[in-house]
């Protein structure tokens, strides 16, 4: 019996077999929680779909985070099969690739700057809201994705690092909120992991050798390293923690400059 039987989650965002929200799928499946899913659009059903069977599971929900209404459809949606749940992860997040290269200052727009944001960061304020109802009385845990951007300059990361910058934000103000109704919100800062949304940032594998070679570990993060820890924030032996933004990166987070020879 793993240490989230009897526990209810929603993924949001799962995209391919390659990418963070497939990684956390796999461990809270393993530690016994049943899962739902929810999908882009009409393109990425059938592979969502298909992902969702390997772990056991038939829910699969279209839910595009750009309106409030396509959320609120989500949610109706799932409490026709669940009547509470317990758990969200919220792995959404987006920019146009556009901006995702070259100069922040010469490539960013205010369309592009306001979708970020509202995608990559409003979109979890919007689904804990929406979905507050079928949290009540379950004790919750919201969990959302981050990276070392939202702290430091990184080189073509552009206005996604402000979008970043926003949720870690975000995660404190909902942490406050829905702390007394037991609810627990907390972010993970994962380390640089070769998936299909960061294909769209500029030299992305010199930025995966750059971190090898440095962090303490030197190595990079795996789905799986990702995964365990967002199980974990999911479960009651993390009873005691909100509002925090947790670093899996293996150490890198913790480097002011590369070691002297």
């Amino acid at each position: 019996m793993g240490f989230l039987t009897g526990k209810r989650a929603l993924i949001a965002g799962l995209a391919s077999n390659r990418s963070i929200a497939w990684g956390i799928a796999k461990a809270m499946k393993e530690q016994g929680a049943e899962l739902a899913f929810t999908y882009q659009n009409e393109k990425l059903q059938g592979r969502v779909e298909k992902m969702a069977d390997e772990l056991g599971s038939s829910i699969v929900i279209p839910c595009d985070v750009s309106t409030d209404q396509a959320i609120g459809g989500a949610y109706e949606a799932l409490s026709a099969h669940w009547d509470k749940y317990d758990c969200l992860i919220h792995s959404v997040a987006f920019a146009p690739k556009e901006e995702l290269v070259g100069d922040y200052v010469d490539m960013t727009t205010r369309a592009g700057f306001n979708t970020a944001h509202e995608i990559s960061s409003y979109s979890f304020t919007a689904m804990a809201r929406i979905g507050r109802s079928m949290m009540q009385d379950r004790n919750g845990s919201l969990i959302t994705l981050s990276y070392l951007g939202a702290e430091r300059a990184m080189p073509n990361y552009n206005v996604m690092g402000l979008a970043k910058a926003s949720l870690e934000a975000n995660v404190r103000y909902m942490a406050q909120a829905m702390g007394p109704d037991g609810h627990r919100v907390n972010s993970i800062s994962a380390g640089p992991i070769k998936t299909l949304a960061a294909a769209g940032i500029g030299n992305f594998r010199k930025m995966l050798s750059t971190f090898e070679a440095n962090a303490p570990l030197r190595r990079t993060v795996t789905i799986e390293d990702v995964g365990n820890t967002a199980a974990f924030l999911a479960s009651d032996l993390a009873a005691g923690i909100t509002g925090e933004n947790i670093y899996v990166d293996c150490g890198y987070n913790i480097i002011g400059m590369q070691p002297l020879e």
